[in-house]
């Protein structure tokens, strides 16, 4: 909910109002505005950061909140687009939806594997968290109430997927007032590649006095801008020559979003009310999402098909109501996500092949080399989460105030990946079969099922000590339990030991030839958050918080690795919240240290498997800050900042001693004491100027925009750094100019003006000492014109 005070020139505002924004309300009559008094005062937001409606301003915690007007005046459609407006939040990126998350520079590089640690940022849709393994969900951004992110760990109101931070997307809730809509619809072009486009709309629907609805749809095609090119592998062992000619195409990294929403409100009596929902979407892209710059700029050159197929639902439900003087909050949800992906992996075998001589061993069914050993990935994920939460708060204006609750979840992921081979020796022939048992052409098959569950009971006390001085204290003890069953590995035909060789019993995973892995570890904890926050006056206020955070520990794929342990953030951290010149300027900001013990880093083993261990220690020390000034009723600037300097406090050895705790002393360690942490940039910041004037009898507005970003590394080992290279700084920069009568509105935008190439992530295919000769870089979608039409109704 975000509260909104008609000043400036309040008619435009209704559509493009103060920029760090306030929720459009469609259909207010022309005349409310012209009528309304013009003031500078910057719009209050209110968030649900702490579990309760409260004025961004009065919440001690370090919150950037982007309210629904802001995310529709930056033009922001998805997760990149909102993310680049978070100055604390740096991520990775292979493709939409499989993106990894970090926050304050909580990072260690590791490649975000299914089969990898849980994430360090959790994000939220409405109440559910909807982080999975390979990234959160990737919600297209339309008629959203605001976007919170929390910087540094909770340590009481989230939990284990909230270590470092918290992202939460707020829908637009169901509202009884009256009947109202809007409909937008915008067509693009993007340099160098395609064009596309999207059709928007919601539908507000009182239903009667106690029960309303709100429906809402959306299609978005995003235009491709890589181009397939020409391309030749030549084996080694074979000396056989494969081209891609049937698979040259220009911009063939192109997708499809459809999806919507629905939800139904309804007030139960004076003191209850109950929201359910179901919001559902399904992406379809092609081609590659990133680029070889050997091959030239946005350009690749790969063998096979390459999809992926992202649907997703969840139902949730919110029960609100008083039991006595207390609230309380039900909210429960259920979210199934699959997966279909098809991926080359060329590059696997002929890097194999001209190192090692690996093309011998893949061999038809007479025993002969094939001319054309190349793998191609054809894989299916399947989650499916459930989550409970139930809390109880006591009222906002007595002293001392209280919030106490329980949480469950359990997320399920159905994994299956084939690595296959065409052609490969099966069953009947001259030679042993090389095909894992049931799986035609299938070298390598991963078919497993991991679980992981998290139960908690928190709780937070605050109490006045004067008028002006505040102590709040919060404990979470938890219990969580990870497990990963089922088969990985080879047949018998290709190793005696690693699949089929090492199975000890028959399937317990469907459509896999027997089980080799079924391990569990369980563990139990607590975190907690304490502050101090001292009012200064009713526009000021500093605070300094204590809190830890924590990640679940688990089971590595490769069975004969020791489970890793969990891992604990503690941030020290001071802030302020402040209010000047009549409420024309808003200044917040915040200093931290924080200490990252034992952290879990994953990397690439041999035959490509992942391998998660406790690594060492680090320390991360910060700042980070927003300002909002409202020059005139017509102009308002903003900017964010974030510094972010993340080292290593001990040396990363890359093995464990002999009491399992990660080993700092050796003579050759790969990442030494000082090395700075992978992934975040030192500093991160970004700027927007936004003009509002009449224009005859309608609305117009101008407004730029500019994103900086620092180098940052993709590893945290040494060795693989001098590899994959550093990711360069850069700058984009976006504008639009618009006009908007009280029923319609009209925009023309430029995102990346300059057209500037940034690198979101650089990887190989496999380990990089064997396949880091062609690295590939996933860019930033080059520059974009777009024009936006929409409708009120």
């Amino acid at each position: 909910m975000i509260k909104m005070k008609f000043g400036g020139r309040v008619r435009g505002a209704l559509w493009s109002a103060a920029l760090m924004g306030s929720t459009m309300l469609a259909g207010v009559p022309a005349a409310m505005a012209q009528d309304a008094e013009r003031t500078t005062t910057i719009d209050d937001i209110i968030v649900t950061a702490q579990k309760r409606d409260e004025n961004l301003q009065d919440v001690p915690i370090s919150i950037q909140a982007l309210g629904g007007e802001r995310l529709e005046q930056m033009g922001v459609s998805d997760f990149n687009d909102y993310v680049k407006l978070l100055p604390s939040v740096s991520y990775q990126t292979i493709a939409p939806g499989f993106s990894g998350v970090y926050m304050r520079g909580i990072a260690s590089g590791g490649d975000g594997n299914h089969s990898g640690s849980l994430p360090s940022v959790g994000v939220y849709l409405d109440e559910q968290p909807v982080t999975t393994i390979q990234g959160p969900l990737d919600v297209n951004v339309y008629d959203m109430s605001r976007v919170e992110a929390l910087a540094g760990p909770q340590g009481t109101l989230y939990g284990a997927s909230s270590q470092a931070g918290t992202i939460r997307l707020i829908t637009n809730k169901p509202d009884f007032s009256r009947r109202y809509g809007q409909v937008d619809v915008e067509a693009n072009s993007v340099a160098h590649g395609g064009v596309g486009g999207s059709v928007e709309g919601f539908v507000n629907l009182p239903i009667s006095e106690r029960i309303a609805a709100r429906v809402v749809g959306w299609y978005r095609q995003d235009a491709g801008y890589i181009d397939n090119v020409a391309g030749t592998l030549t084996y080694p062992t074979s000396g056989a020559t494969i081209n891609n000619a049937s698979r040259v195409e220009d911009d063939y990294n192109d997708s499809t979003v459809m999806g919507g929403r629905a939800a139904l409100r309804i007030e139960l009596d004076d003191t209850w009310t109950a929201t359910a929902s179901l919001m559902g979407q399904t992406a379809d892209s092609n081609g590659n999402w990133s680029y070889d710059p050997a091959k030239g700029d946005l350009k690749a050159s790969h063998f096979y098909p390459e999809t992926l197929e992202d649907r997703w639902h969840q139902a949730a439900l919110t029960v609100t109501g008083r039991v006595g003087s207390w609230d309380l909050v039900y909210a429960g949800a259920h979210m199934n996500r699959n997966d279909e992906i098809q991926q080359d992996y060329s590059d696997y075998s002929f890097f194999y092949d001209t190192l090692a001589g690996y093309g011998a061993y893949w061999t038809d069914d007479s025993g002969t080399p094939l001319d054309n050993p190349s793998q191609y990935i054809q894989a299916t994920d399947q989650y499916r989460r459930n989550s409970h939460e139930v809390r109880l708060s006591s009222p906002t204006d007595a002293r001392l105030r209280a919030v106490a609750g329980v949480f469950y979840q359990q997320q399920t992921h159905d994994i299956e990946q084939k690595y296959r081979i065409d052609g490969l020796a099966g069953p009947g022939g001259a030679v042993p079969s090389l095909e894992v048992t049931g799986q035609p052409d299938t070298l390598w098959l991963t078919q497993q099922v991991r679980e992981d569950d998290d139960t908690a009971v928190f709780g937070e006390l605050s109490y006045d000590l004067t008028d002006r001085l505040t102590l709040t204290g919060g404990l979470r003890l938890f219990r969580s339990e990870n497990s990963l069953r089922g088969f990985f590995g080879f047949g018998t035909g290709y190793s005696a030991t690693l699949g089929e060789g090492s199975c000890f019993s028959g399937p317990i995973v469907p459509d896999s030839p027997c089980t080799n892995l079924d391990k569990s570890v369980e563990e139990s904890g607590s975190t907690h958050r304490l502050n101090l926050t001292y009012k200064i006056d009713e526009d000021r206020m500093v605070y300094a918080t204590w809190s830890t955070g924590y990640r679940p520990g688990g089971i590595n794929r490769r069975g004969t690795l020791p489970p890793y342990d969990s891992d604990f953030l503690t941030n020290h951290e001071m802030g302020w919240k402040t209010t000047w010149m009549d409420g024309s300027l808003r200044w917040n900001g915040a200093v931290y240290a924080l200490q990252w013990e034992d952290f879990q880093f994953s990397i690439l083993g041999s035959n490509g498997l992942t391998e998660i261990k406790n690594a060492a220690q680090a320390r991360v020390m910060g700042a980070e800050s927003d300002v909002v000034w409202r020059v005139t009723p017509d102009l308002t600037l903003s900017g964010a900042m974030a510094y972010t300097d993340a080292e290593l406090s001990e040396n990363y050895c890359g093995f464990l001693a002999p009491d399992g705790s990660p080993e700092t002393n050796c003579p050759t360690p790969q990442s030494p004491e000082g090395t700075e942490l992978p992934v975040t940039p030192r500093f991160k910041a970004n700027m927007t100027a936004r003009y509002e004037f009449p224009l005859g009898s309608l609305d117009g507005f101008v407004q730029g925009s500019m994103v900086y970003v620092g180098e940052n590394w993709t590893d945290l080992r040494l060795i693989e750094r001098a590899i994959i290279g550093e990711q360069p700084a850069y700058t984009t920069a976006d504008l639009s100019a618009g006009l908007a009568s009280d029923v319609w509105t009209a925009t023309l935008a430029v995102s990346n003006v300059t057209d500037e190439r940034a690198s979101l992530y650089r990887y190989a295919q496999c380990a990089e000492q064997v396949c880091g000769a062609r690295t590939y870089v996933v860019p930033n979608r080059p520059r974009m014109i777009s024009l936006r039409l929409g409708w009120k109704f």
